[in-house]
């Protein structure tokens, strides 16, 4: 007569086998409910409020697509989006500027550390000062950028004051911090950098740019992913610079979405909700448009498609 089979577990190793399972999404519990009600639960309310008319207090009132066909015939969203484009284009700046800087402050010499908390100061001021700051820069009268400008023409640059070059002088001044935050990341995925690999590479005879492109740069994939994608998030949401240096003057030319929609939503000129939300919705689309190609392309290089 055959013996039962022994049972293939007992309560106590279920037990452990069910706690490993749910730890990690217990300690991901918390962070996953505050991104569903400050993130997503938000970005989906804003898009049902662009398909109503409302003021924020009283009754809405559906106008289903109005809010967006709107957007067409409107001069001033066009200016933004312009603006907008600009401020994505030349902010990339910041990332080759940062590499090239933490390149250069990755070496063990003397004074490194007093260069590199100069060059890490822009990234723990507020943006609030930064804009105060290069608004006294380029003030005519007494900035040093005017001063330098009207030494060399005789004249001076108002750079704030006309709207050919509004746009360019806060995107300057955006960059300030911004090429600081990508430096600290670049710096931080160096000291990560494989020094067997470097050493391989140069008994090849690799050096130089062939070092960073080939050996370096392969490396540092996950602090460019981090890069770019703050990057363009700050490009496309560069209020505060927008606020503090020009108020999206001279004559709304240096407005961009994210101060447009304000406008439109919450200021004294505004409180059209549905409006404000449909350029929210377009400023998203955006972000994330960019965001999801560059997603897409790390990860075809990734598997090596």
């Amino acid at each position: 007569m055959s013996e039962p089979h022994a049972e293939t577990g007992t309560p106590a190793p279920r037990r452990r086998r069910l706690n490993r399972k749910l730890a990690p999404w217990l300690f991901l519990a918390p962070g996953a409910l505050m991104f569903l009600i400050y993130v997503l639960i938000p970005i989906v309310e804003s898009m049902w409020i662009s398909f109503f008319q409302w003021d924020g207090l009283s009754a809405k009132t559906w106008v289903g697509l109005s809010n967006y066909l709107e957007l067409l015939d409107d001069d001033a969203f066009y200016t933004s989006l312009k603006n907008n484009v600009i401020w994505l284009v030349l902010y990339m700046l910041a990332i080759p500027f940062g590499l090239f800087i933490a390149l250069f402050l990755n070496q063990t010499v003397r004074g490194i550390r007093i260069y590199k908390s100069l060059f890490f100061f822009p990234f723990v001021i507020s943006q609030v000062v930064v804009g105060l700051i290069f608004s006294w820069f380029y003030a005519p009268g007494f900035g040093l950028f005017f001063e330098l400008t009207k030494w060399l023409d005789g004249t001076g640059i108002a750079i704030l004051a006309n709207p050919n070059t509004v746009t360019y002088g806060i995107i300057a001044a955006g960059l300030w911090p911004q090429i600081a935050y990508c430096m600290i990341l670049y710096l931080t995925g160096l000291n990560a950098v494989a020094p067997d690999q470097i050493e391989a590479a140069r008994l090849d005879g690799a050096k130089g740019i062939k070092m960073l492109w080939y050996v370096v740069l392969p490396q540092l994939r996950p602090a460019t992913f981090i890069a770019v994608v703050v990057t363009v998030i700050g490009a496309l949401r560069s209020f505060d610079l927008v606020s503090i240096m020009t108020d999206g003057g001279p004559f709304g030319s240096s407005r961009v979405l994210s101060y447009y929609m304000y406008e439109q939503a919450l200021s004294e000129y505004g409180y059209r909700m549905g409006y404000g939300a449909a350029i929210a919705v377009v400023l998203f689309a955006i972000m994330m448009i960019f965001i999801s190609g560059f997603i897409w392309k790390m990860w075809r290089d990734e598997r090596g498609l």
